[in-house]
């Protein structure tokens, strides 16, 4: 009994320590307009000293001079940098918060085809992880459910919402496969001979295909009006087949996005390569291909020994190059703050400025299908908007002011803020 009680009250203290208190911005009440700032759209380059009004959280006009409407906020942003909010693709934000305490941990779901399930029901939106990543301008995040074969479906939300009904962006973007290995691993762990591991690798594909064909049965049979039940599983992986939802699949290893390629242009899916730490070694044909890519390893170490050390490094401009329609994550959750940095690193190894900003505000946006509404500064577009006084991409210069999502200011505080202000006082 002793025991449990302890057992009972740690859990009630991690959960506590796991909720921040920081209230979500209330709606724009006036228009706002930013004055003499330094634009950086994205989708029209760089405009500096230059306005930008937004009113009811969408963007109304940008230029130079802009009338003050009646009752506007005025801030005068001269010197400042104005960018879009940051996307974050491939998280587990809001399904995780500390390792070690099982009860703060919903990422994983048990089974090995798991199509039915979606990433923001778990989502947790009092994490104390949240905060800390929209310091660094992280405005959106793709939730994504870890577990096998296939894992279920992601969702896109803002950060700065108290559930995610009115945090969701947009729902149920695609579902989400982890594509089955093709090598051997030679590890000190495995304890698996090659031959079982090989055997286990073809069994895992057969898996995989054999999911689809049943799913693609069932949507038939639904279309045809014939089916006799429901099977959620099925019912999750319709609009593979109908085109409107993506397939997101987590490949690394050259061999495995080949396979990839293969299956996809077979069955005719809408997808998008996650991961990708192999792209480097088959750009033209990704690009050949018209392969989206989001790229997931921006700062890893070499995978093989021939590889150069900056192999990680320098494989967005490799893609670039090649003309691959690309994207850069940074998956996890608490070092999803890193984001721009990556970016930012990527540019010093060869990748154009402008197109590393895009890579983690538009290009997002188009993957996610909601480039009609986010990923850059213009017209029409919602007021998701950061202010800084440095660049964005600088882990050192970088000192974001001001975040709006949808026109409503964000409190930018936070616990590592709290923490900083606490010990910088100590004598």
């Amino acid at each position: 009994m002793k025991k449990l009680i302890t057992a009972v009250a740690a859990a009630t203290v991690s959960l506590s320590v796991a909720a921040h208190d920081i209230v979500p911005g209330e709606p724009q009440q006036q228009p706002i307009l930013l004055q003499n700032g330094t634009l950086h759209t994205v989708s029209h380059g760089v405009q500096a000293n230059t306005d930008l009004l937004f009113v009811d959280g969408k963007i109304t006009a940008i230029g130079v001079d802009l009338a003050v409407p009646a009752n506007a906020q005025v801030l005068d942003v001269a010197g400042k940098h104005v960018y879009p909010g940051v996307i974050a693709l491939d998280t587990t934000i809001g399904l995780r918060e500390i390792e070690s305490v099982r009860a703060t941990e919903d990422a994983d779901e048990a089974g090995v085809i798991t199509p039915e399930v979606s990433g923001h029901v778990a989502y947790n939106p009092d994490s104390e992880v949240i905060p800390t990543i929209r310091y660094n301008g992280v405005s959106h995040a793709q939730i994504v459910p870890q577990g096998e074969l296939i894992t279920g479906r992601s969702s896109l939300l803002q950060l700065d919402g108290w559930t995610y009904e009115d945090a969701g962006e947009r729902l149920n973007v695609g579902v989400h496969v982890n594509w089955p290995r093709v090598g051997i691993n030679t590890a000190w762990w495995e304890r698996r001979s090659p031959a079982e591991q090989r055997k286990a690798n073809a069994e895992a594909r057969k898996q995989l295909e054999r999911t689809f064909i049943d799913a693609k049965a069932y949507y038939d049979a639904k279309q045809a009006g014939e089916l006799n039940g429901t099977d959620l599983r099925w019912e999750a992986m319709l609009g593979l087949f109908d085109g409107s939802s993506t397939l997101f699949v987590h490949a690394d290893d050259q061999r495995q996005i080949e396979e990839a390629i293969e299956l996809t242009r077979e069955w005719g899916f809408d997808w998008v390569l996650m991961g990708a730490r192999d792209a480097w070694r088959m750009a033209d044909q990704l690009a050949a291909e018209n392969v989206r890519v989001v790229y997931g390893a921006p700062f890893g170490l070499p995978t093989r020994h021939d590889e150069a050390y900056d192999q990680a490094f320098s494989t967005p401009a490799a893609l670039a190059q090649a003309g691959v329609n690309f994207a850069i994550s940074y998956p996890g959750y608490w070092d999803v703050r890193n984001l721009p940095f990556a970016a930012g690193n990527a540019v010093a190894y060869g990748l154009d400025r402008e197109q590393a900003l895009a890579a983690i505000t538009l290009k997002p946006a188009e993957f996610l299908g909601v480039a009609d509404r986010l990923g850059s500064l213009e017209e029409g577009k919602q007021a998701t908007i950061l202010i800084s006084d440095g660049d964005l991409l600088d882990p050192i210069g970088q000192k974001i002011e001001q975040l709006f999502i949808e026109g409503r200011l964000v409190d930018l505080n936070n616990r590592h803020l709290q923490l900083y202000n606490k010990y910088k006082q100590k004598p």
